[in-house]
């Protein structure tokens, strides 16, 4: 039986596709892209650093990685450091930049509050072109919804759909935590120590509520 035939590994090839052509126009990254090259990162607070006397990284670059590892959760540094090698959308996206695992978690240490305020600012680009209810850019991974008179109106059933779904993101917090690495398992652990909270919260609030 013929088989198709790949192309074989030693043979010289000059590409005519540049690297743009391979993302399509309504691939994710390319909202990740346009949103950080909106901000003003100075102004958020974001650091850089040179490392071993080399040229710093820009943190617009490691932002977009970073972004785009929470939502494709990818948390890992030594994970994200793999996927600038292989993924293409990666690569696409930092333009074929290629930082360390310990340049990815030092960027994650370093600013966290500038990381935080990227997130409020995902909030308000939402609210502008209307996306409030759907997923977005955000530090958890949860959905950003309206705010509106209801929200604090709790029934049995409503509050039974909120531990259900803190429930399901603790069992994947914690098989995350089994494989995290460095700064990275500190931050799987606050977000843990927030789940678990947010259960407390939410527990609390039963007894005062009536049957739906």
């Amino acid at each position: 039986m013929e088989y198709q035939q790949g192309q074989p590994r030693e043979q010289l090839t000059l590409y005519t596709t540049c690297l743009d052509d391979m993302i399509p126009q309504d691939n994710s990254v390319r909202l990740i892209d346009q949103f950080v090259n909106l901000l003003d990162l100075q102004a958020l607070g974001f650091q850089s650093k040179a490392s071993q006397g080399r040229p710093p990284y820009d943190p617009a670059d490691l932002l977009k990685l970073y972004i785009y590892g929470y939502m494709n959760r990818m948390r890992s540094s030594r994970i994200l450091e793999k996927e600038c090698l292989r993924n293409i959308e990666v690569i696409w996206l930092i333009k074929n930049l290629q930082p360390d695992h310990n340049t990815i978690a030092r960027f994650r240490k370093d600013n966290p509050k500038a990381i935080k305020r990227v997130f409020r600012q995902s909030v308000q680009l939402a609210r502008n072109f209307n996306l409030i209810g759907a997923t977005l850019i955000a530090g958890d991974s949860t959905k950003l919804r309206a705010q509106n008179s209801k929200k604090n109106n709790y029934n049995k059933k409503k509050i039974q759909r909120h531990l259900d779904y803190i429930d399901k993101k603790l069992e994947e917090h914690n098989r995350e935590l089994a494989n995290a690495d460095g700064d990275h398992k500190e931050e799987v652990q606050q977000q843990i120590h927030t789940r678990k909270a947010q259960r407390v919260k939410y527990q609390c609030k039963l007894p005062q509520t009536r049957t739906a």
